[in-house]
């Protein structure tokens, strides 16, 4: 595998036909260290991001670094709960960590299954459901009393979830299929088969049109249709997603990929999914999140060293950044 930021030169020469109407206007420096998901909380006006000892906190009124909240062990998920607290996924130990935003206190701490990773809200915020990657299980888990109530055996190599109805469906990384699951009786349904996605990372539900885009690692997205249970469609993307960003506002997906160094812009609008756009980024810009006041999104990366043949290049020491891009006007 060729170091992520040659694979950048290469994908220059079709800026100019792809130009969306969205741009890197600027970056934000934090701390060392390596990253996962992101999330905003729109109330309070900031951005989190979950990170390998902590999640680190931008507050976007200022642009401004906030600083490290509480401690994680490879944190990979961070998502603001009412009452000013953060569900924290710690993979490492196994554990799911609350925090009060304010002082970083730690409200609890509970045992989940192994390596848990993904984590999302049900629509009244009560309960999270947690993707457990190795143990193959989903964590349900109520926000308010800050306990699991109960555990579902799925599958391994569980990836991130969207939320349909009563369904839950999941990304399997190593099986190349969606998992559903039933989250009023526990159940699991047969999957949804996505030939020619490989390593399917990120997912979102476009609820207009009832589908699912499905981030795959080797450039395709793939779309699926939730009614029929089948995919649909894949869509040519950049390598190395890990995350799709909605906007349903502005009816966009937002595709970040960062072995190619490009954030892809889906359009949503039309009964076919169109790949739109495309924003040079940076290499390792592989997650992110989306402001849904002001459309900017926001790509935690870092610049790195060269690496030998077949391994993964490291992060230079006082390099993380999240780069700021948004819409343009005009």
């Amino acid at each position: 595998m060729r170091p992520l930021f040659l694979v950048l030169a290469s994908l220059l020469s079709t800026t100019a036909a792809d130009a969306p109407n969205y741009a890197v206007t600027g970056s934000i420096a934090g701390p060392d260290g390596g990253w996962d998901y992101a999330r905003v909380d729109p109330a309070a006006r900031r951005l989190y991001v979950a990170r390998g000892d902590g999640v680190t906190a931008i507050d976007l009124s200022t642009g401004k670094l906030v600083g490290t909240i509480g401690s994680a062990s490879r944190g990979h998920a961070a998502v603001p709960l009412d009452g000013g607290r953060l569900l924290v996924t710690s993979g490492n130990d196994a554990t799911v960590r609350f925090f009060d935003v304010k002082s970083g206190t730690t409200l609890a701490s509970i045992t989940v299954g192994k390596k848990p990773d993904a984590a999302i809200l049900s629509a009244d915020g009560r309960t999270a459901f947690v993707m457990n990657a190795d143990s193959g299980s989903v964590s349900e888990i109520d926000t308010v009393a800050m306990k699991v109530t109960r555990t579902i055996l799925v599958k391994p190599a569980l990836e991130y979830g969207a939320l349909v109805g009563t369904t839950l469906y999941i990304n399997d990384e190593d099986a190349n299929e969606i998992e559903a699951v039933d989250t009023v009786r526990g159940t699991v349904s047969d999957p949804i088969a996505m030939p020619g996605c490989e390593g399917p990372t990120g997912l979102a539900y476009d609820a207009p049109h009832g589908r699912l885009i499905s981030a795959c690692a080797n450039g395709k997205a793939a779309i699926v249709d939730v009614h029929a249970g089948r995919m649909t469609a894949l869509v040519d993307i950049g390598e190395g997603a890990d995350a799709v960003l909605l906007d349903p506002a502005r009816q966009l997906a937002f595709i970040p990929c960062g072995k190619s160094g490009v954030l892809d812009i889906l359009s949503l609008s039309d009964s076919v999914v169109t790949r739109t756009g495309r924003v040079i980024t940076e290499p390792g810009a592989r997650t992110g999140a989306l402001d849904p006041a002001t459309g900017t999104i926001y790509l935690p990366t870092a610049r790195f060293s060269p690496a030998p043949a077949g391994e993964r290049p490291s992060a230079i020491p006082g390099s993380f950044h999240i780069l700021v891009v948004k819409p343009q006007r005009g």
